[in-house]
């Protein structure tokens, strides 16, 4: 975790507990204007040396349980979303969080939950993915990629690894866009959920070939069009770990 990663305290209960494993994260600049309309109230945007990024990411979420529970027929499935970067000075300094643009998962059961307890903006579509592995690890130069039906077609993230997978180096874009440790959700009504995310730090493969095959305009809007249909600023797949994700506090 790095060191403008605040610490809660104290801790809220847990709400959910799962593994993240074999993050594809791409990422995009993007003019800060077409993110300011989505902050939600009491943050701010952040940066990477002056960039404002947003992220595309695909990931497994497996082993699921909510609330202590395993969930039926829930318990492994994909996830894709687009996320932003932002941050909010607290009491005990800056926590550095992610505001989601979308999330797309494959159960409508799934997506349900999330709007209703954290506002976050789930829906649910048809979805697949294909990894290269060998002994549960993705080969190295292998395939990763996600993808998701939606607006009357297929669209794909994807990229293949390039190189072993090596701890984040202090300061790097992959640690930037790994290690924000908060949610923020817009409420109705004005108001935001902040919520916790713990996992130990990850560590990366660099990723070439990386590509977004995606309606944007259609799946995300207008204003998101111009930066994903570019080339991405930087990919990587991240090998994941368990993640532990708190309940949320109306700010």
């Amino acid at each position: 975790m790095t060191s403008e990663n605040a610490r809660p305290e104290p801790r809220t209960g847990l709400f959910l507990s799962a593994e993240w494993r074999r993050l594809l994260m791409l990422s995009y600049e993007i003019d800060p204007d077409a993110l300011r309309p989505l902050v939600p109230r009491g943050v701010e945007l952040d940066t990477w040396d002056g960039r404002h990024l947003v992220s595309m990411v695909g990931f497994q979420f497996l082993d699921t349980h909510l609330l202590g529970v395993p969930v039926p027929f829930h318990r492994d499935f994909d996830e894709i979303n687009l996320r932003f970067y932002v941050r909010r000075r607290a009491d005990d300094g800056w926590r550095r969080g992610v505001v989601f643009v979308k999330e797309i998962v494959p159960r409508w059961a799934l997506a349900t939950v999330a709007r209703v307890v954290y506002g976050e903006k789930y829906v649910a579509r048809p979805m697949r993915h294909r990894i290269d592995l060998h002994d549960g690890e993705v080969t190295p130069g292998g395939l990763v990629e996600y993808s998701w039906h939606d607006a009357g077609d297929w669209h794909h993230l994807r990229a293949t690894t390039d190189g072993p997978a090596r701890p984040l180096v202090a300061g790097s874009q992959e640690e930037f866009v790994t290690e924000h440790y908060w949610g923020y959700a817009a409420q109705r009504g004005g108001g935001c959920v902040e919520y916790r995310v713990e996992h130990p730090s990850w560590q990366v493969r660099q990723a070439q070939d990386a590509a977004l095959e995606c309606d944007v305009e259609q799946v995300y809007g207008r204003p998101f069009a111009e930066s994903l249909a570019a080339a991405p600023f930087s990919a990587f797949v991240a090998d994941g770990s368990p993640v532990v994700v708190r309940r949320g506090a109306q700010l």
